[in-house]
């Protein structure tokens, strides 16, 4: 790496969060009444989004706890899974609405927290979703993707040969010329609703209810665990580690684009990497 890019990392790391310093703004001047709305507010946005998935995600686990004479380690859970592959032109159109519609929440939860801030303020700034350091923020999503997947994999296998955690079949689509764009498209629409919802939008509402940041930090890595119970309990453990981790690097930092960008790539390693590699490491 270039001596610009590290100076660049230190400074990241060292500086203060922008909304660390801002956050006595977010919380000030809330009356008990405004503090029910926000809590509720959040409740919904959850509901319809990432906290509805943990209740499905937590019914699929009970469903492969319970399936006759079939321990959970000796199950598949298949994920990026084509609608109708006898119809490709079809099943590309419902795949990119199944890829595209979850956005609309986290973009909702974005407009919602946006008002929070004055007028004249810079609210992507603030939440670190601006596009003033591209270099420096792809740079720290590599290494935070690094850091996370490693020890992941080897989690993952651990978790799987002990009986804990299914086998992830991460990429079932129909081989076409779209499968590999639409599968980068999947890992991206993931780490941007999980990140600027879990991290992004949860920080800012629950630091204007007086939440503490590791508070906030524990109960969104909670939540997050919650709705990667559909994998068994190795997907539920490794994520809540990832969202603790996250957590503390967008408290440091502020910056939400680089842990999007980092989930992304992740997701992009994990169901591209099976898509063109499944048969050569079918151990996985």
């Amino acid at each position: 790496m270039s001596d610009g890019f590290i100076g660049s990392a230190n400074a990241i790391v060292e500086s203060p969060s922008v909304l660390t310093d801002v956050s006595s703004v977010f919380s000030s001047g809330l009356d008990a009444r405004t503090k029910h709305i926000l809590f509720w507010e959040t409740m919904l946005i959850l509901g319809i989004s990432l906290g509805r998935s943990a209740i499905y995600s937590l019914l699929s686990l009970i469903e492969k706890l319970t399936r006759p004479g079939q321990p959970l380690g000796e199950q598949t859970t298949n994920i990026n899974n084509s609608v109708v592959p006898d119809r490709p032109w079809l099943d590309v159109l419902y795949l990119v609405a199944d890829y595209l519609l979850p956005l609309l929440p986290a973009l909702l939860a974005l407009f919602l927290v946006i008002q929070v801030f004055s007028p004249g303020a810079t609210p992507l700034r603030m939440l670190g979703l601006d596009c003033t350091r591209p270099w420096r923020d792809s740079g720290w999503a590599l290494i935070c993707a690094a850091a996370i997947g490693v020890p992941g994999l080897a989690f993952y296998v651990f978790a799987k040969h002990i009986g804990i955690n299914t086998t992830i079949a991460a990429a079932n689509l129909s081989d076409h010329w779209w499968t590999i764009p639409l599968l980068v498209l999947s890992a991206f629409r993931a780490g941007f609703v999980e990140e600027t919802i879990m991290l992004g939008y949860l920080k800012i509402r629950w630091t204007q209810l007086d939440w503490g940041n590791w508070r906030w930090v524990l109960t969104s890595a909670a939540i997050r665990a919650g709705y990667h119970l559909y994998q068994g309990f190795g997907g539920a453990i490794g994520n809540f580690v990832m969202g603790v981790a996250f957590g503390w690097f967008y408290v440091k930092t502020g910056r939400l684009w680089v842990l999007i960008l980092a989930h992304t790539l992740l997701d992009v390693v994990s169901f591209v990497g099976y898509a063109l590699l499944h048969d050569v490491l079918n151990w996985l």
